[in-house]
């Protein structure tokens, strides 16, 4: 999963960027715009949905999502209650839940489709994102998801760290950094591919 940012993206495509990506061989796209105005989070999701043949999600907002036709939505503790959701959505439309340690994960709805866990090591694009879980802290959390609840890490992620979370039991792993602040996004992406196979 490849995470956008405005700031990392300096200036340059985020439709043109992700598309690179997604030829590199992301999976899926996160719209992630803290300081986006709802008009401008809509237009680049709308924008993205419209461009890519992946699944794309929009952090925090479900209501943008729905709008959107974006497929789905990941949620933070701040955010609508999970579970709360869930009812009234599709039952086709993701939701992913961000979970940082064992209190989390035995707060977590059993109806999360994925869990994105970290951060996996230091990160420099989410300061208030806690210390460092590392594959031991990463692998202790991933087993606490329920049954067939895919976990994804993030946080850190690297090529040269992105085959620890995926020995830890990760599914996945979500990036920002890695891709956004690489001259050539697709090589990126896909030299954090080839380090998950």
């Amino acid at each position: 999963m490849v995470i956008t940012d405005p700031v990392l993206l300096k200036g340059r495509d985020p439709v043109a960027v992700c598309r690179a990506a997604v030829q590199g061989g992301a999976t899926m796209i996160q719209v992630r715009w803290k300081d986006g105005t709802p008009a401008e989070i809509l237009e680049l999701t709308r924008a993205l949905v419209a461009a890519l043949p992946v699944p794309v999600l929009v952090n925090d907002r479900v209501d943008i999502a729905l709008a959107a036709g974006a497929a789905g939505a990941h949620l933070g503790w701040d955010d609508p209650p999970l579970d709360a959701l869930r009812p009234h959505l599709q039952a086709d439309f993701l939701l992913g839940l961000s979970v940082g340690t064992p209190d989390e994960a035995a707060r977590a709805p059993a109806t999360a489709d994925y869990w994105s866990v970290g951060p996996c090591f230091a990160t420099p694009t989410k300061h208030n994102a806690g210390p460092p879980l590392g594959p031991e802290g990463f692998a202790a959390l991933a087993r606490l998801a329920p049954e067939g609840c895919p976990v994804i890490g993030i946080g850190g992620i690297t090529p040269e760290n992105a085959g620890l979370i995926k020995h830890a039991g990760g599914a996945g792993v979500a990036v920002i950094g890695a891709v956004l602040a690489a001259r050539d996004p697709e090589s990126a992406t896909r030299e954090l591919n080839n380090a998950l196979q």
